[in-house]
Formats: structure tokens, C-alpha cells, sequence
């Protein structure tokens, strides 16, 4: 079950990548000209690290509990 919902997240993904090849996309523009897509950028990794350290944190601590018992 595991492997059938990772291959169709992973070609949703591919088709998703290739839908938008021929169009063009005006607010990725605008923001891009005006130099605010790297605030968006940023404010996506930012996310993305607290996430992932979050996880992580989270993951320690399982494993601290699991070694207990």
C-alpha cells in the first residue's frame, strides 16, 4: 500500500511539473520582477527547516521513550 500511494503522489507530481510548461504564470512574474519571490522563497525554507527540526525533535524523543521501555 505503501509503494502504490508513493508512485501516484510521485506521477502526480511529474504530471503536475509538465501542465505548466506552456503557460505563463503572471503573479510568479510580477513578484519575480519586483524582487519579492525571494521573500516567498524564504519564508518557504523557514518553514521547511522549523518543520523538519520540529520532526526531528520529535523523533528523538520517541526513541528516548522506546529505549526506557
Amino acid at each position: 500500500m505503501k509503494r502504490i500511494s508513493l508512485l501516484a503522489f510521485l506521477l502526480l507530481g511529474y504530471l503536475g511539473a509538465f501542465a505548466q510548461q506552456g503557460q505563463q504564470v503572471e503573479m510568479a512574474d510580477a513578484l519575480r520582477g519586483s524582487g519579492k519571490i525571494y521573500v516567498v522563497i524564504a519564508v518557504i525554507v523557514i518553514i521547511f527547516v522549523g518543520l523538519s527540526l520540529y520532526l526531528f525533535s520529535i523523533d528523538r524523543r520517541l526513541k528516548k521513550i522506546e529505549k526506557e521501555k
